[in-house]
């Protein structure tokens, strides 16, 4: 039995089409924990065990971890949080208890980049995402964390101004590259580990795309795809902290938003090497051709 949260979610519903296309062969079941059922496809909703509910009620995980042998862990995002540990350990403490009342066996959760580089301990969520990979390992369940870059996919909250204006911010270096990777193959890397529990202990998986990009190598792909000129735009951070505010973040999830960012422009993603074991697949202009262009021309 794998329970999945969040799988309606970006990188969760990628998943649980993988899951529910290889999983049946391996004689896996499959358990999903949703607020609401409806967002899931009809089709998948018949092939799996619904809990309906938030992965951070202690009665929810309860019902869902029973018989699971594993889980893969995603924290839903919060805008209003009190603090970054509220955001990451403290929602995972109730799944925590149930990991062990339970005896799931093996948690694969979705992380970032960054231990062991000088900034790892002032990138603000990241930080906070780190600390929740040890909180989970302290268990003792096997534990994978997928230690992911920037999304690709982050670029289609911009569809708008890339379509009507010809551009595309953020607050980092132009010409600074740095991996990135698209959440299918992130998702691609959970499915993997979930249905091989091969694995023991604890540790990271560093998904980190084919290349490391700069923001003008992203306009330059996203110009030739489009056919038409795309610019970037650098962001100050002060611009970036009204924007969040604007759109109602909280003041910990602001700081910790630009701890982040501060950090990613300071090396935060830049502490593994890239190999066969740690790239993954899709290249920013395959994602460009097939999901951002028919984003833009929709």
């Amino acid at each position: 039995m794998i329970v999945i949260t969040t799988p309606t979610g970006q990188i969760g519903s990628r998943l649980l089409d993988i899951l529910l296309n290889e999983a049946p062969t391996r004689g896996e079941e499959l358990r999903v924990i949703v607020r609401d059922p409806g967002k899931l496809p009809a089709a998948a909703r018949a092939r799996v065990d619904v809990v309906t509910g938030s992965h951070g009620d202690a009665a929810v995980v309860d019902r869902a971890f029973a018989g699971a042998d594993a889980v893969f862990w995603l924290v839903p995002s919060n805008r209003q949080a009190p603090s970054l540990d509220a955001v990451y350990s403290g929602f995972t403490r109730v799944a925590a208890e149930a990991f062990k009342t339970h005896g799931v066996e093996h948690v694969v959760g979705v992380s970032a980049l960054g231990r062991g580089t000088p900034v790892a301990g002032r990138a603000g969520l990241v930080t906070a995402s780190l600390a929740m990979d040890d909180f989970i390992a302290s268990t003792g369940v096997a534990y994978r964390a997928l230690a992911n870059p920037t999304f690709m996919d982050n670029l289609l909250r911009q569809v708008a101004a890339i379509r009507d204006h010809g551009v595309f911010t953020d607050t980092v270096t132009a010409d600074r590259k740095a991996p990135m990777a698209a959440t299918r193959d992130i998702a691609a890397a959970a499915a993997g580990l979930l249905l091989d529990r091969s694995w023991t202990g604890t540790g990271e998986v560093p998904v980190l795309g084919p290349e490391d990009l700069s923001a003008n190598d992203m306009a330059r792909t996203i110009s030739d795809v489009l056919g038409r000129p795309v610019r970037y735009e650098r962001q100050s951070l002060d611009d970036f902290r009204a924007a969040l505010t604007g759109h109602g973040a909280g003041k910990a999830i602001v700081e910790g938003y630009l701890d982040m960012m501060r950090s990613k422009d300071d090396g935060l993603d830049d502490g593994v090497q890239r190999t066969p074991r740690t790239a993954s697949p899709t290249t920013f202009r395959e994602w460009c051709e097939e999901v951002l262009k028919p984003a833009v021309l929709a």
